[in-house]
């Protein structure tokens, strides 16, 4: 796996190089764009909008409006004078427990790899982290933007889980859940009993992206010239507040026929 970042973990006075590389891979058709008249593929220019003219990769760069139509070049060089001790580290700022830490928070896993030779002082960590049951919060730059992570086992290697800033969650909707439809006690035994039917360990191998699959089979078939017949969706309705109870009882005896 090609590593997408080099520096080191510190946590105390330890230093411990590591590599950085992707835990997750995308899974999606590669489509092209096409014209619909001619079915042509279309093409993207850069267009310069002062000449018209098309501008090749190697002479573009990124700049920052600070009034209107005056710009000031950023270079890589300034992301990295913007934070210059977190270019190449990530240093461990406090330790927490994972519960802790809201789901919403979580963004993007990476593996961290040890470089030659700092294998014994990354086997510390991990050992360390699984020991006292905790995870090790830090901030880092990856592609030129600071982010904060979470550094904890997972199964016999360092999973680093890049994290979203509190600024950048947005505030829940209101929901407004009028007092008159108050659930009874009986409806939620009923909800709850519900939840303990169905429940068992989870299992990730057993759930799979057959959206994909289906997509390919259709994109063959039409290769093919064949006609295509897809059902319609059956349209889900909100039970009746009346016939609450009758749909959980329902439930609950359809949950024991498939166990």
């Amino acid at each position: 796996m090609r590593p997408v970042w080099s520096g080191s973990i510190s946590f105390g006075l330890i230093n411990i190089p590591v590599k950085l590389v992707s835990a997750v891979q995308a899974h999606e058709l590669d489509l092209d764009m096409l014209s619909k008249k001619d079915l042509a593929p279309i093409k993207y220019a850069r267009i310069d909008s002062e000449t018209g003219e098309e501008v090749p990769w190697k002479n573009i760069v990124k700049g920052f409006q600070y009034a209107k139509g005056k710009y000031v070049v950023v270079t890589d060089e300034d992301f990295k004078k913007a934070s210059p001790e977190k270019s190449k580290s990530i240093a461990i700022s406090q330790f927490a427990k994972e519960h802790e830490i809201d789901s919403i928070f979580y963004e993007k896993p990476y593996y961290l790899i040890p470089a030659k030779g700092a294998e014994k002082s990354y086997q510390l960590l991990l050992e360390s982290l699984r020991k006292a049951d905790a995870v090790g919060i830090a901030e880092f730059v990856l592609r030129n933007r600071e982010h904060i992570c979470a550094i904890k086992p997972y199964n016999d290697i360092l999973l680093l889980q890049q994290m979203r800033y509190e600024q950048e969650i947005k505030q829940a909707p209101e929901v407004s859940l009028p007092q008159s439809e108050h659930i009874s006690d009986k409806e939620l035994e009923l909800g709850v009993k519900l939840i303990q039917q169905l429940s068992e360990p989870f299992d990730a191998a057993a759930y799979k992206d057959t959206y994909i699959t289906s997509l390919k089979k259709i994109i063959k078939a039409k290769a093919a010239g064949k006609k295509i017949h897809i059902a319609e969706p059956k349209e889900e309705t909100a039970p009746n507040v009346k016939d609450l109870m009758e749909v959980l009882r329902r439930s609950l005896d359809r949950s024991k026929k498939i166990a």
